[in-house]
């Protein structure tokens, strides 16, 4: 896979393209990435114990990896190329 855990990155496709964030979580095995602020999604949580009367969450979902492209830093757009950290 072409990005790793702690990659900033730009979505190239999808509803949220355009946006940044940085790679939170990757599936290497379905090849898919949780990034930070993209693809939010609103999950209903059942009531518990804790939380009788239950709740709306907005959480972060993965997308597919190749969607997203690395983020040069000095620029902020999207590179083919691992940037060269000094």
């Amino acid at each position: 896979m072409h990005v790793k855990r702690g990659d900033n990155v730009v979505v190239i496709a999808g509803n949220d393209k355009g946006k940044q964030g940085e790679v939170v979580d990757i599936n290497t095995k379905n090849g898919r990435v949780i990034v930070t602020g993209v693809n939010i999604r609103t999950k209903h949580e059942k009531p518990t114990q804790q939380n009788p009367q239950g709740e709306r969450v907005q959480r972060e979902f993965p997308i597919h990896h190749s969607n997203v492209m690395l983020m040069d830093p000095s620029t902020g757009k999207a590179t083919r190329k691992r940037p060269v950290t000094a």
